[in-house]
């Protein structure tokens, strides 16, 4: 967060602009990812102090990694290791529901097979990963252009996700069965239309289909049963 006597600006704001990447991390006190949450939403962090206040920019994109279960794996019945019920509460206490609500896309990464490791077949190459996601920014850069400090879907507040996420009855359907099914919070909501939104724009698609919303949705399974639900 930053601070002193004299206040200087902490990680979250030497990243504005950039990445904060924070690895393993349910390793981080509580109290101290706890700190994040406001300027996550706000991209910026105000420190007070008895003379004046100061305010630095913080708008960063936060990636974060952590193991499933102290002792690297979930509800795996061929784990060699495993981890009581108590200490996978302790383990996943550290992170809150409210935290974890303002991070847009959770992804579960499974262990990879032998099959996998060994093939030899050439997956897509990072340079057009790169173009494609070069075409959806110019997307959004455009769409945003007459808008002042909104040049991309994640800066979108609630008016324009209500003007360029307009869904059909399907997808409505769709967000509503998983809004009640994982018992979604409002912010919740928010983020996955404009996961959907980008997903969309990936595809050079001029709207939001059911198929972005259904994957979008799946980019929440940290709100799921059986992890901290």
């Amino acid at each position: 967060m930053g601070g002193g006597s004299f206040p200087q600006p902490g990680e979250i704001s030497l990243a504005h602009n950039g990445v904060l990447f924070l690895d393993e991390l349910p390793e981080f006190k509580r109290e101290v990812l706890e700190v994040m949450r406001q300027p996550l939403e706000d991209r910026e962090v105000t420190i007070s102090r008895a003379r004046f206040t100061i305010t630095y920019p913080s708008s960063f994109m936060l990636v974060a990694s952590m193991n499933p279960s102290p002792g690297g794996y979930f509800n795996d019945p061929d784990a060699p290791v495993s981890s009581s019920q108590h200490e996978m509460q302790r383990y996943l206490s550290k992170i809150s529901g409210p935290l974890l609500d303002r991070i847009d896309i959770h992804i579960e990464v499974t262990p990879v097979p032998f099959e996998k490791l060994t093939d030899t077949r050439k997956a897509e190459s990072s340079a057009e990963i790169r173009k494609r996601v070069t075409r959806a920014r110019e997307i959004q850069t455009r769409r945003f252009e007459e808008y002042e400090n909104v040049h991309y879907n994640a800066q979108m507040g609630t008016r324009l996700i209500r003007e360029y996420c307009v869904l059909d009855d399907v997808s409505l359907q769709l967000l509503k069965t998983a809004m009640e099914r994982l018992n979604l919070s409002a912010r919740a909501y928010d983020r996955i239309l404009k996961v959907a939104r980008t997903i969309a724009d990936l595809e050079a698609s001029e709207g939001v289909a059911s198929h972005h919303i259904a994957e979008a949705i799946q980019y929440r399974s940290l709100d799921r049963d059986g992890w901290l639900g």
